[in-house]
This record gives structure tokens, C-alpha cells and sequence, in this order.
């Protein structure tokens, strides 16, 4: 029985042809695995087998037609039906063939090793800036549909492009940060995890429960206890956001424990407390991150504590006697 357009049965056939000219553009962007078991719970279907399997042919079909230097007409294919959806599915498969091939696709990935000293900026190619630290390591993935960066260690600076449709993802283990359009900074350390924002808005979530989703705005920071699991707010000075990019750092009452994280982004040889209580003392003053030994030298004449160099290149931060 031939169906006729618009009845029920054909409008099925063209949420299909939706579905799966859907499924056909994410299958071409290196799914993860969870979107490949969703897919192949879907295409167990007959009819979405068989969308599927016509979308395929017909990117094969345009794809030689290009190869053989032709110009790429909307094919015609065998298929008694042509329904609407494939019809404007297939209109929308030619001009991405038109648009893209010869030319790289919208994929970028790209890792970065650390470096002792120094740091580094990247021009990513969705406009956005990417500014890295010293002892910093991440990698950069990017496709079609998102934009995502893993910092392994250290810190990061980001001017993003707003990008609707792609949001930016910055995972560091198990935490998020969410951002359409903003500059915020990341620091990954041993003890802490710190999201400062210096304008637009982030959705920060350290434990990837996203009930536990915070929203930061500009001049926000808010740090996370790896060990205690505890998050703390405050608010910042405008050229307080990623000062280190000037290469001097300016602190007011900053959190002994804090500040000795932070400073092993600009060592070798990390610099130890050896009572944990010293972490809280509370430090004002300033950093130069081409001369970080300079500021543990001057600790014993700003809280109540002795420095010991030890003859790895550690230093141990003692209460004084």
C-alpha cells in the first residue's frame, strides 16, 4: 500500500531520517564510548538499520562525484520514497561536502608538554587564546560539536570564543568547567584547584556531581580542597586574574598552603610543610615567577617559620623553633 505525504506513517519515516542523519554526523566526529552504545541500541531498530545504511550511500555516492572532479547535484536515489527529511538531509550533506572537502575538517587536537620556565600562548583555530603556564601539561580536543581541554597539571588561561552550540569544557580528574563565551583561569596543583573568572560567567563543578554545580562570575574565584573536598569563595581585583601572565604575582592574607601550591608551578623541586597546621598561617606580598626562591627566603621575616633547603633541591618549611 503506497502512503501517502503527510499521513502518520510518513512523518515516522521522516523523524528517521532526523534521527539518523544525526547519528551519522557524531559517528563521524570519534564518538565516545557511551554515545557508541546509544547508537548501537538505536540502529538495532530495522527501520533506523535502514535510514542509517541510505545515508551512508549517499555520502559515498557524493564523495566519489567530488573525487572525480564533478559537480555534486543532489543524487537521486533508488528508493521508490523520497521523503522530505532525507530530501533536506541529503541537500545539507552536499554543502558540507562543498564547504569542507579539500579543506580540514573542524577537528583540532594538540598536546602540550610542560616546561620549567616560561610561558607559552596558543591561537586556537575557534578564535579563542590559550594562555599556559610553567609546569603546565594538557591536551587540547576538538570536533564539530565540542571543544574540550584536560589539564593534567598546572595552569591555564583561556579568552574563549562564544560558541552557542559548542560549549567549552576544562576537565581536571574529576572536575568541570562549563563556559560558552568568557577568560577565566585554571590552576591544577597537588592540594588545590582554583577557577578564577575574569569576565563572563563559568559553571564550576569539583566533583563532577553537577549537583553540586557553583556559578562564578567576573572577579570571582572559588577554591577546592582536593583533600578535604571543601570549596571556598572570594571575591578578586580585576588584575588579580592570571597575574602570573605578567610574570608577578601580588598576594593579601593568602593561605600559607595556598601559596606553597602555587609556588611549585615555578620549581624543580617542590617546596614541602612539614607540619600541615603551617598552612595556615596567612602571607601578604609578592612573587617573582622567575625568582620563586626569593620570596622563601624572605618567609622567616613574614610568619613564624624557618626555611631548610635539603640536598635534593627540596625545600621544608619548618615552624621555628
Amino acid at each position: 500500500m503506497t502512503r501517502l505525504p503527510g499521513t502518520h506513517s510518513d512523518i515516522d519515516s521522516d523523524s528517521i531520517d532526523a534521527q539518523a542523519a544525526s547519528w551519522f554526523a557524531r559517528n563521524r566526529n570519534d564518538p565516545d564510548r557511551d554515545t557508541r552504545r546509544s547508537f548501537e541500541a538505536w540502529v538495532a531498530q530495522p527501520l533506523h538499520a535502514r535510514a542509517y545504511a541510505e545515508f551512508e550511500q549517499l555520502w559515498a555516492d557524493l564523495a566519489e562525484l567530488q573525487q572525480l572532479n564533478r559537480p555534486v547535484p543532489l543524487p537521486v536515489r533508488k528508493t521508490p520514497l523520497w521523503r522530505p527529511a532525507l530530501a533536506v538531509a541529503a541537500a545539507l550533506l552536499c554543502a558540507v561536502l562543498a564547504l569542507n572537502l579539500g579543506t580540514p575538517q573542524l577537528a583540532y587536537t594538540q598536546e602540550v608538554a610542560a616546561q620549567d620556565k616560561g610561558s607559552r600562548t596558543l591561537n586556537l583555530p575557534d578564535g579563542s587564546t590559550l594562555y599556559v603556564n610553567a609546569n603546565t601539561r594538557l591536551r587540547i580536543d576538538f570536533s564539530a560539536h565540542q571543544r574540550e581541554i584536560y589539564l593534567d597539571q598546572g595552569q591555564l588561561y583561556l579568552e574563549v570564543a562564544p560558541d552557542k552550540e559548542r560549549p567549552l569544557w576544562v576537565h581536571a580528574g574529576e572536575a568541570k568547567v562549563r563556559v560558552v563565551g568568557t577568560a577565566f583561569d585554571v590552576r591544577r596543583g597537588q592540594r588545590q584547584l582554583v577557577v578564577s573568572v575574569a569576565h563572563g560567567q563559568v559553571a564550576f563543578t569539583p566533583d563532577g556531581n553537577p549537583a553540586d554545580n557553583t556559578l562564578l562570575g567576573a572577579r570571582q574565584q572559588a577554591t577546592y580542597d582536593l583533600a578535604k573536598g571543601t570549596l571556598q569563595r572570594q571575591t578578586l581585583a580585576s588584575d588579580d586574574v592570571a597575574d602570573w601572565r605578567n610574570g608577578r604575582l601580588a598576594f593579601r592574607n593568602r593561605e600559607l598552603i595556598g601559596l606553597v601550591d602555587e609556588l611549585n608551578l615555578y620549581r624543580r623541586q617542590p617546596v614541602q610543610l612539614a607540619d600541615g597546621a603551617l598552612g595556615a598561617f596567612k602571607v601578604s606580598g609578592n612573587l617573582d615567577i622567575n625568582d620563586p626562591d626569593a620570596l622563601i627566603k624572605a618567609l622567616p621575616a613574614l610568619i613564624p617559620v624557618r626555611t631548610v633547603a635539603l640536598a635534593d633541591g627540596k625545600i621544608r618549611i619548618e615552624a621555628r623553633p
